[in-house]
């Protein structure tokens, strides 16, 4: 393989978001400049960056912190009700009729309708958002995972019966590996999702972090500083996303397919 072909296949597809970002961001910022549409109503790109300058980073680093610890919190309590709950309804036809409309009905129901409901009952502090970001991530998870492990070939199964293994050795070598490049699709769609309701809970209830800061800077007609902390947001879902493909090809790298092993 050439240099060429290999700028072109590996590069070439990981610089086409950042280009396309640079060529929106002069004809946003001329839109505004020749309409002379007010910062309070779409600020331009250039308003936006002096707004993120001058908020001070250790206070971004403070709101960055407060968002990010309870969407982390809420995204690896996500993992642990989600994993052995798909492996029981996995396991039991009746707890799938059972527990699945009722997952889908928490799923289906505003979030943002039960947040301040969660804030009333559980009180202030983490605890609460951190509940209203699992219920927001965790359904992808338990969704995903059942559904892998039900894809597992019907033959392996039938092998694995007929040389006498037990029903956790089945879930735990069989259908679990098959069902890995699953859960990392529903992770990868839950870690962004914690984020969101992080956000949400701070809407209805925080002192700190970036939902609260959109929040507090909308509130003040500061468009430009809510922008910049929107900016900031999708930046870090962005880098959470990534770093759950990290982890997939680092300590799975076989679950992969065969163009993204690379």
């Amino acid at each position: 393989m050439t240099l060429r072909d290999a700028i072109r296949d590996n590069m070439w597809p990981r610089l086409l978001p950042v280009l396309a970002l640079l060529a929106i961001l002069p004809v946003w910022e001329l839109v505004c400049r020749l309409f002379g549409i007010p910062d309070y109503v779409l600020p331009a790109p250039t308003s936006i960056f002096n707004a993120f300058l001058n908020v001070d980073m250790q206070r971004w680093m403070g709101h960055l912190w407060a968002t990010l610890r309870v969407a982390l919190m809420g995204f690896a309590l996500a993992i642990i009700i989600s994993l052995p709950l798909a492996i029981l309804m996995v396991r039991s036809v009746f707890l799938t009729r059972t527990l699945f409309p009722f997952l889908v009905v928490i799923q289906s129901t505003p979030i943002v309708a039960v947040a301040p409901l969660i804030i009333v009952i559980l009180g202030a502090g983490d605890a609460p958002r951190t509940v209203i970001a699992c219920l927001i991530s965790f359904f992808p998870i338990v969704v995903a995972t059942t559904t892998g492990m039900l894809a597992t070939p019907r033959e392996m199964l039938e092998l694995s019966r007929s040389l006498k293994a037990s029903a956790s050795r089945e879930i735990w070598q069989i259908r679990l590996p098959y069902a890995v490049p699953h859960i990392f699709s529903g992770l990868k769609v839950a870690i962004t999702l914690a984020i969101i309701g992080a956000v949400i809970a701070e809407f209805v209830a925080a002192e700190k972090g970036l939902g609260y800061f959109v929040q507090f800077s909308t509130s003040y007609f500061r468009i430009p500083q809510a922008f910049a902390a929107l900016f900031f947001l999708s930046a870090v879902s962005l880098v959470l996303f990534k770093a759950v493909q990290v982890v997939q090809k680092t300590f799975f790298g076989w679950s992969l397919p065969a163009e993204d092993e690379r």
